[in-house]
């Protein structure tokens, strides 16, 4: 029996923007059969929704904290978003 989906809302702190922290997260999402979406802040930082089965996000969860090669990760802040159904994980626009 599948696990009930879950969706939680990612802001990364660090050295995450120009390092390809995006694309990264977005080839990590897809691989992992999440939806949802990802994208840069004027401050500095990534957000991102993330949304799938529970063991799958917390994978997710668990590389931002890493990310790509060039990044420098100082923090990852987690919690539950609202349950709207995404079908796909894709990039939005700077907010």
């Amino acid at each position: 029996m599948q696990a009930e989906p879950i969706t939680r809302h990612l802001r990364i702190e660090g050295r995450v923007q120009g390092v390809f922290y995006r694309a990264s997260l977005i080839d990590e999402a897809r691989r992992l059969g999440l939806a949802g979406w990802v994208r840069n802040r004027r401050d500095g930082s990534v957000e991102a929704v993330v949304q799938g089965e529970p063991a799958a996000v917390q994978t997710l969860i668990d590389w931002a904290h890493q990310g790509p090669p060039r990044a420098q990760v100082s923090a990852v802040q987690v919690s539950a978003a609202p349950g709207q159904a995404f079908s796909v994980f894709e990039r939005r626009d700077t907010a």
